[in-house]
C-alpha cells in the first residue's frame, strides 16, 4: 500500500497538472472508441503498450485474455460478457482488439495436465481447450501456437454474441487480434485474410536500438 500511495503522489505532482483538463471532461462521461480484451498479467498494460490517454480505451482484463462462449442464460457470473455488452451496446465502441501476449501463464496452465491450478482457475482455463484441440500434433513451439490460436477462438466467440455480430454486419464494429511479446516489445497483428500473425513494425522502422 505504501508503494501505491507513493505512486499516487507522483501522479498528482507530475501527471495530474497535465491531465487535469482531460479528467474534468471525462467526469461528464466516457466515449472510448476501442475495447481491448487483454490478460490480467501485470506485465501487459494496454494503456502503456498503445501510449493511450485516459478515456481512450475501454479495457477488459482476465486470465489469458479469454472471451467466454456466449450463453443465453443471464444467471451466473458473466463479468467479461457483461463488459463486452456494455462496450458495444452502451459505449458503442467501433473496434474490439483481443490482445494476447507472449509467455502467458494462463496458456502455460492450459498446457499442463499434471497440476491442479486452483478452484476457479481450472474451470476458466478449460475455456482454452477448444483452441488447444486445434493445435497440430507436432508443433515447433506449442506454447506460442496456443497463444495465437486462443486469440482466433476468442474472435470467433465474439461473433456468437448477437449484438457484436449485428454491429459487425452493419459496419459499425471491427474485430482485431494482436499479440504483444514481453521480451522485445514487438506487437503482432492477426491478418484476417491469411489468418496469420505478422509484426506491426520491422526492426528498421520501429525506433528500437
Amino acid at each position: 500500500m505504501q508503494n501505491l500511495i507513493a505512486g499516487y503522489r507522483r501522479f498528482r505532482a507530475r501527471s495530474w497538472p497535465r491531465l487535469r483538463a482531460t479528467y474534468e471532461k471525462l467526469a461528464d462521461g466516457q466515449k472510448p472508441k476501442v475495447l481491448v480484451i487483454a490478460c490480467s498479467d501485470s506485465r501487459v498494460d494496454p494503456t502503456r503498450i498503445f501510449d493511450s490517454q485516459p478515456g481512450e480505451l475501454f479495457v477488459i482484463r482476465n486470465v489469458a485474455n479469454i472471451v467466454p462462449p456466449y450463453e443465453e442464460n443471464p444467471v451466473g457470473m458473466h463479468g467479461t460478457s457483461a463488459a463486452i455488452e456494455f462496450a458495444v451496446e452502451k459505449l458503442q465502441v467501433t473496434s474490439i482488439l483481443v490482445l494476447g501476449h507472449g509467455r502467458c501463464g494462463g496458456i502455460a496452465a492450459a498446457l499442463d495436465d499434471t497440476t491442479t491450478h486452483g478452484q476457479f482457475i481450472d474451470g476458466w482455463i478449460d475455456l482454452l481447450s477448444a483452441a488447444r484441440a486445434r493445435l497440430p500434433a507436432h508443433s515447433h513451439d506449442i506454447h506460442a501456437a496456443l497463444e495465437r490460436e486462443s486469440i482466433r477462438v476468442s474472435l470467433e466467440r465474439l461473433m456468437d454474441f448477437p449484438f457484436v455480430a449485428r454491429a459487425v454486419q452493419e459496419g459499425r464494429l471491427t474485430l482485431d487480434g494482436g499479440l504483444f511479446d514481453i521480451a522485445d516489445g514487438r506487437l503482432e497483428r492477426l491478418d484476417p485474410t491469411t489468418g496469420k500473425f505478422a509484426p506491426m513494425l520491422d526492426t528498421a522502422t520501429d525506433g528500437s536500438t
